[in-house]
């Protein structure tokens, strides 16, 4: 083969690819773990039912993270109440956003509570079993605890506001 002038041609083979290696499939033994084998009656063959791992819910997480974000909403409240008592907008300001962390506060306590239920369902008859019920909790108190602040520190500026 010969080579026009003008034209390009490869040097070489190319240059090995940057980056990590490709992940290998697990072995057979570990993706696929029998839980329990029923023959068929007359035949020889069976009915293999796998071993699924446990899922966190992902209610659960998502009521912690309304939760947290319920009291980082309900310290602004604090913030700009207090803020801004001397200009006359605290209240008005604080009000906006304790609306918003009661919301986000009531919303993270029922999705909290669904994930308490939906944990206390699963795994029966075969159905994926589902964990978090630490997380489901500490989202309900989380979501309860942003509502009662943002409550009272609104409360607490429109009194200060007013007087």
């Amino acid at each position: 083969m010969t080579q026009l002038p003008g034209s390009w041609q490869p040097a070489g083979p190319p240059a090995p690819m940057p980056g990590p290696p490709p992940v290998l499939p697990p072995k057979p033994s570990e993706a696929w773990t029998p839980e329990r084998v029923e023959p068929v009656p007359g035949t020889e063959f069976g009915l293999v039912q796998l071993k699924v791992a446990p899922i966190t819910s992902g209610l659960a997480t998502g009521s912690l993270i309304g939760g947290i974000a319920a009291i980082l909403v309900s310290t602004l409240v604090l913030c700009f109440g207090i803020s801004g008592l001397s200009d006359g907008w605290g209240a008005v300001v604080a009000g906006a956003f304790a609306l918003l962390g009661v919301l986000l506060g009531g919303g993270s306590a029922g999705l909290g509570l669904a994930a308490r239920r939906q944990i206390r369902r699963s795994g029966k008859d075969g159905r994926v079993r589902f964990v978090g019920r630490g997380l489901a909790t500490a989202g309900i108190s989380c979501g309860a605890a942003g509502l009662g602040i943002a409550a009272l520190t609104l409360l607490l500026v429109v009194v200060l506001q007013v007087s």
